[in-house]
């Protein structure tokens, strides 16, 4: 029986010499659980990591997780379609590839390691395309994010999931740490050999045809999805994984009487500072450490008079601000980091709440979507108006508290390959987004004093936060409520909010297609 640890350490002692010296009768250990208190660390104090850790003695082993991998007897002859290769996708295949069923995976985009080439195309040039870029592709939106794997959902599944990235190549840490993250460069070489182990596995890959439409056999026993090339390919049942920024083709669906509710959702923008300078205000003294790493930082404030919310998203230690549209007229941005988290920056959305039937129509569900559209394309009209159209549009933060710009005040230099243009924010967002943003941000610099700074720049808009739609499934047995052959799945489909959760997800709904063979 493992003995189980749980310690705390100051953040420059090592644990196997903790370990080894305190308990010389463990033969083996492993980290359970690392997480670090820098709470004070401004004020002097020494930060320190709280660890949990198993340890087995001679004649002792660990346990082995079982994820049931028994091949199945299928007796149908038809795949499995699954639409969309980003986590939730591709979890979801996998799954159920590894259990003997046949599956054929569709991408609208290009495999993971093609999709660079394009994007950095759109981020140099401008020159978008509309099925290979920062949303689309193998390994959906966030290939591109920070390889984040925090996550508030609670499920058995995770450690599945962990223990696939690991087994594709993941640093075993990420099973531990409490803000794990496998960073934009390792996440591309993890996804290909995902897609590598699918293939090996039966599974067949369609990459740059989107699909347009599904048709189901009036008998609901089997489904054919149409793509643009004009293949139809036919299947048992499909797993709808297709991302938060499929609108045209969620749209087509709900046409067609697929039952989908508008969700409120949140958007803002992005907040880069000097990564010295986040490192130093979270730090203290100790923020040249080698052992601390980039700094983090959450925060969160509720108006009391609206009750609407402003809080940090998608912070990036270390990363870079990127130009993230899927459309030639509309600007959008998004923050990224490396595995190492060495940028001379460090990046956070701040976004504010927008509720369905209050801040936009909720009668048509795909109304969110055109809210966010609108604002996407009035950020691309500034740039335009100022520029190429490829800029984004920014304000340094003193700028923007003071809701003017400072032509004698140039913008800091920047993580954004597409280069910055000085706009005001009130030209591209409605009034309550930017009341609500200044707001939070004096709150934010008595919570970590030095945050407002004329060091920082904001860009704008930060808008594909979530999905702002539902597509409604059974809460048993994860099919849509009219049609027990699709299966909506992931973020796109409004059950899921970053990679972790949105790979669980997709292991949920294989698990229950499994039940049915």
């Amino acid at each position: 029986m493992p003995k189980k640890l749980n310690f705390t350490l100051p953040f420059d002692n090592d644990v196997h010499s903790y370990i080894h010296s305190r308990y010389p009768e463990l033969i083996e250990f492993r980290i359970i659980s690392k997480s670090l208190d820098a709470r004070r660390a401004p004020k002097g104090r020494i930060p320190k990591f709280h660890y949990i850790v198993e340890g087995i003695e001679e004649g002792e082993e660990f346990p082995k997780p079982n994820f049931n991998e028994q091949k199945l007897i299928s007796e149908s002859s038809l795949p499995v379609l699954v639409i969309g290769a980003g986590p939730a996708g591709l979890f979801c295949a996998l799954r159920l590839a590894e259990r003997g069923i046949k599956i054929v995976l569709i991408e609208r985009g290009e495999s993971s390691q093609s999709r660079m080439l394009r994007i950095a195309r759109y981020w140099r040039y401008g020159e978008l395309d509309e099925d290979t870029n920062v949303c689309y592709g193998e390994g959906g939106a966030g290939l591109f994010s920070d390889g984040k794997l925090i996550t508030r959902v609670k499920s058995k599944l995770i450690p599945y999931v962990m223990q696939r990235f690991v087994d594709f190549g993941a640093p075993e840490e990420i099973a531990y740490e409490s803000n794990p993250h496998l960073g934009s460069n390792k996440i591309r070489n993890i996804i290909t050999k995902m897609s590598e182990r699918l293939t090996e596995l039966g599974c067949e890959i369609i990459y740059n045809d989107p699909a347009l439409d599904i048709d189901f056999s009036k008998d609901k026993e089997s489904s054919t999805v149409i793509l643009r090339s004009g293949k139809q390919i036919k299947g048992r049942y499909v797993v709808l994984a297709c991302g938060h920024s499929a609108k045209d083709f969620y749209e087509n669906l709900h046409r067609k009487g697929l039952k989908i509710r508008p969700k409120s959702f949140a958007l803002g923008v992005r907040i880069e500072h000097p990564r010295e300078w986040i490192d130093h205000i979270q730090y203290g003294k100790f923020s040249e450490s080698n052992f601390l790493g980039a700094a983090r930082y959450r925060l969160a404030w509720e108006n009391p008079e609206t009750k609407r919310g402003t809080w940090s998203f998608c912070m990036c230690p270390g990363g870079y601000v990127l130009s993230s549209g899927t459309e030639a007229d509309g600007i959008v941005t998004n923050g990224m980091s490396n595995f190492s988290r060495n940028s001379k920056w460090s990046n956070s959305a701040l976004v504010v709440s927008v509720e369905a039937g209050k801040d936009f129509e909720s009668e048509n569900p795909m109304d969110g979507f055109k809210f966010q559209e609108d604002i996407e394309k009035k950020a691309f009209e500034v740039s335009k108006k100022l520029a190429t159209g490829r800029e984004i549009p920014s304000m340094t933060l003193t700028e923007f508290l003071k809701d003017e710009i400072d032509g004698n005040l140039p913008l800091p230099k920047t993580s954004c390959p597409s280069g910055l243009i000085k706009a005001n924010f009130k030209e591209i967002f409605p009034k309550f987004v930017t009341d609500h943003l200044r707001s939070a941000l004096k709150q934010f610099d008595e919570k970590i004093p030095g945050f407002v700074t004329d060091k920082a720049v904001l860009m704008a808009p930060e808008t594909r936060t979530s999905s702002p739609i539902t597509i409604v499934r059974d809460k048993e047995n994860f099919q849509a409520v009219e049609n027990n052959l699709l299966y909506p799945c992931g973020e796109g489909a409004g059950y899921a909010g970053g990679i972790t959760s949105a790979a669980v997800d997709g292991v949920k709904v294989a698990d229950a297609i499994i039940e049915r063979f």
